[in-house]
């Protein structure tokens, strides 16, 4: 059986609230603890950092991507089961999500919802049909969701542009639609 890969973007700082941290902890260890690998952006540090340190921690398998002119500011984690360095950022996403079954978004800053916004638009062309998650810890995404609320009433989105994301609010309802979705 082929090890199912989730890609989890996020924030390569910490932000301003302890239970981010905690999240992505959790979520490193719970993608160890399901056999599920970790795909990510390679960085050492914020929330990045945090996720492929417990997933390591809890014995899972790694695959980071770092695009070159990043390595030193993103401090690029060089253990991991696969340590993958690209020439761009295009091609850092691409690599990211064609290896990866489903995508996490924990809080992060332009450049998670940059590939949060990417992949919501490939789904809403069709290009896949990938699980899509915003981990909404502690309210980090309501103004996002709010947002995406607001594009669809305004008339610049078909509603099933909303049906694309499962928005949770910890780890344990994450874990229940990544479950469902990489099983299917």
């Amino acid at each position: 059986m082929i090890q199912k890969s989730v890609c989890v973007y996020c924030g390569s700082r910490p932000g301003d609230d302890p239970e981010y941290t905690t999240q992505a902890d959790a979520l490193g260890r719970a993608l160890a603890q399901n056999d599920w690998r970790l795909v990510y952006g390679a960085g050492d540090v914020g929330l990045m950092g945090t996720v492929a340190r417990a997933a390591q921690a809890a014995g899972g398998t790694t695959f980071g991507v770092i695009p070159d002119h990043l390595v030193k500011w993103e401090v690029g984690k060089t253990d991991l089961t696969t340590y993958v360095v690209t020439e761009t950022m295009h091609e850092r996403k691409k690599v990211m999500f064609m290896n990866c079954d489903a995508v996490v978004v924990l809080p992060g800053g332009a450049g998670s919802l940059d590939e949060l916004f990417e992949v919501l638009t490939w789904r809403q062309l069709g290009l896949h049909q990938k699980p899509v998650i915003l981990l909404n810890t502690k309210g980090y995404w309501d103004p996002l969701t709010a947002l995406l609320d607001h594009v669809v009433t305004r008339g610049f989105a078909e509603e099933s542009l909303l049906s694309y994301i499962d928005t949770v609010d910890d780890v344990d309802a994450a874990l229940e639609v990544l479950r469902r979705g990489l099983t299917a």
